[in-house]
This record gives structure tokens, C-alpha cells and sequence, in this order.
């Protein structure tokens, strides 16, 4: 199974029932007149936010989803039935866009949440509905309205309450085994996370989710590389962590490569509290973390955080101020239980 965060579906409301024409004829009735029902509504297109799912995969193999027609109306004033509504299950954080993929149509972000999408049909009046003290035999019916259909786009942005940002190997996934019980692939060779990562972090008694994406490479709001499509997990975040590689060329040059792409995805990324930290500090010796440390303070204009995701070192800071900014209400509470059922395995 693999990590999913956008599908293209097809959904149709059900048609309503016609109504029906009818006369009711039976012995020893001297009046029986118009018995025709009405048809039955069709069913509505139903998008609801399930616990315990974090991905669109099952919208990979089935894009097409129709509700049920209502039932044509019948003699002896029987009304058809409703057609049944059709329910979509989402992950919390999912949105809805129309086709042309700008339109926002709603915004999920609780467990439960319902949203009618498409509304079925109502059902046709049978011609007993027409029957009055001057048209006493009405031979007429409606039919039924159709339902409603289109296309739309499902994208998941995920919620959780920090992200992690950075170059490639700059030894995100590193730190996030280290304070979560996530499993993300680690290898003592350079390459980058392909999925999105949740894990949940226990700083000082203070739970929150920390969320973990691809790397951005210089260009990636162009399409270089992974591209930027992954950084809306990152957009309800409500701060970042954004770890410097302290073993590569240029730290401040690093930096600011990264941010540069966050202006250029727009999403008001550049406005969120930003945690600077030099990474892998037990790799490099003294004078030449002096030197990345005093780049990285100069064009991130603030003095950057000393950690080792290997050996723990200067972790608990890290993740103490990460908590002081998100406070004692996380956003995510609902997303512990998707975060803690490592669901993204290859």
C-alpha cells in the first residue's frame, strides 16, 4: 500500500422515481378514483471523515461512485422508496475541489464530519397528488428530477501540529525515529523520503503530532526533484523545524535555498514560526561547526539550535521549544490515532 494524497472521482446523485398513473378499480368501491404514488428521492453523494484513515488509496482503484435511483411511485397510492445515499469515506484533513482543481468546495478538519456533495433527485407526483374537487380523474404524473453529477478532486493535507523541512538528508527521518515510534527508511546512504511521515512526539508530558516530507531541492516549485507538492502537509502546521545539514558545503546557502522555495509555494509557509537547528553537529569537528554555525545565524537572523538526531544530542531542546509553541492544545488530537497506526508501509 502505498501513500496517497490526491485522487480525481467521478460521483452521481440518484435519480428520483417517476410518479404513476392509476385508477383505483374495485368491486363493491363506488368511488375509487386516482391512486397513483409518487416516486421515491435519490440518494445523495455523502463525503464523511473516518477515524483511523490517513490516505486516499482507496480512491486509486475506484473513481466512479453512483447513488441509488428512487423507485418509480405505483397504483394503490404506494409512494416509491428513497434511494440509498452513497458515503464516501475520507481521512481528517481532506479537501474537496471542484474540477478545475482551484475551487474550494469544503474543507474537512474533525472526525465525523458529514458533507453532502450531491443531492439526490426528488421523486415525481403520482396522479392522485393532482386530484382536486374540479379535476377528480387527472390522468398526468411527473417524472423524476435527475440527480446531480461531477467531477472533483480529493487532496489530503495532513494535520499535525509541526513540520519537519530541509534539504535532502539533512537527517529529518532520523530525528523523527528518534522522538516518535515511527519507522521511516534510514540508510547510511544519501537519498530522500519519497512519503509524508507522522509520528507522535512525547516532549515533557506534551503530546503532538510532527509530520516529516520529501526534502526540497533548488527548483522543486518548478518541479525539480519531488517538486513541492508534498509542502501542503505542512501549510496547518503551526510551527516548523527546519533542520541544516551541518556536514554540507555552505549551511547559510542551505537555508536559505529551502526558504526560497517556501516563498515560492506561497500558502503562507514563510509566516509560521520557524525553529532553526543544525543538524548532525557529532559529524563535523569544532572549528568547522563554529564556522556553519556563525553562516547559519547570519542568514537565518537568529542563533540556530545544536542537535544530533544519531547520538540524541541537543533533542529534548528541540522538541521543548517545539512544544512551547504549540501550547497545551494541540490541533491534531484527532490525528494520535492515524499517526500511532504506521500506515504507510511499502
Amino acid at each position: 500500500m502505498k501513500f496517497l494524497d490526491e485522487a480525481k472521482v467521478y460521483i452521481r446523485s440518484g435519480d428520483g422515481g417517476n410518479g404513476c398513473v392509476a385508477f383505483r378499480r374495485e368491486k363493491f368501491i363506488e368511488f375509487g378514483g386516482p391512486s397513483g404514488g409518487n416516486g421515491g428521492r435519490g440518494g445523495n453523494v455523502v463525503i464523511e471523515v473516518a477515524d483511523g484513515l490517513n490516505t486516499l488509496i482507496d480512491y486509486r482503484y475506484q473513481q466512479h461512485f453512483k447513488a441509488q435511483k428512487g423507485e418509480n411511485g405505483m397504483g394503490s397510492d404506494r409512494h416509491g422508496a428513497n434511494g440509498k445515499a452513497i458515503v464516501l469515506k475520507v481521512p481528517v484533513g481532506t479537501q474537496i475541489f471542484d474540477e478545475d482543481r482551484e475551487t474550494l468546495i469544503h474543507d474537512f478538519t474533525k472526525v465525523g464530519e458529514k458533507f453532502v456533495l450531491a443531492e439526490g433527485g426528488n421523486g415525481g407526483f403520482g396522479n392522485a397528488h393532482f386530484k382536486s374537487s374540479t379535476n377528480r380523474a387527472p390522468r398526468n404524473a411527473n417524472p423524476g428530477q435527475p440527480g446531480e453529477e461531477r467531477w472533483i478532486w480529493l487532496r489530503l493535507k495532513l494535520i499535525a501540529d509541526a513540520g519537519l523541512v530541509g534539504l535532502p538528508n539533512a537527517g529529518k527521518s532520523t530525528f523523527l525515529s528518534k522522538v516518535s515510534a515511527a519507522k521511516p527508511k534510514i540508510a547510511d546512504y544519501p537519498f530522500t523520503t519519497l512519503h509524508p511521515q507522522l509520528g507522535v512526539v512525547n516532549a515533557d508530558g506534551r503530546e503532538f503530532v510532527l509530520a516529516d516530507i520529501p526534502g526540497l531541492i533548488e527548483g522543486a516549485h518548478e518541479g525539480a526533484g519531488l517538486g513541492d507538492r508534498f509542502l501542503g502537509h505542512i501549510e496547518r502546521c503551526r510551527v516548523l523545524l527546519h533542520l541544516v545539514d551541518a556536514t554540507c558545503e555552505h549551511a547559510g546557502k542551505a537555508y536559505k535555498t529551502v526558504r526560497k522555495e517556501l516563498e515560492a509555494y506561497g500558502g503562507q509557509l514563510t509566516d509560521k514560526i520557524e525553529i532553526v537547528a543544525l543538524n548532525k553537529i557529532d559529524a563535523v569537528e569544532p572549528d568547522e561547526l563554529k564556522k556553519q554555525k556563525d553562516r547559519l545565524k547570519r542568514a537565518a537572523k537568529k542563533t540556530p539550535l545544536l542537535l544530533s538526531g544519531a547520538t540524541g544530542q541537543g533533542v529534548k531542546e528541540a522538541l521543548r521549544a517545539l512544544a512551547d509553541v504549540i501550547g497545551e492544545s494541540p490541533v491534531s488530537s484527532k490525528a494520535k490515532s492515524a499517526a500511532e497506526a504506521e500506515p504507510w508501509s511499502a
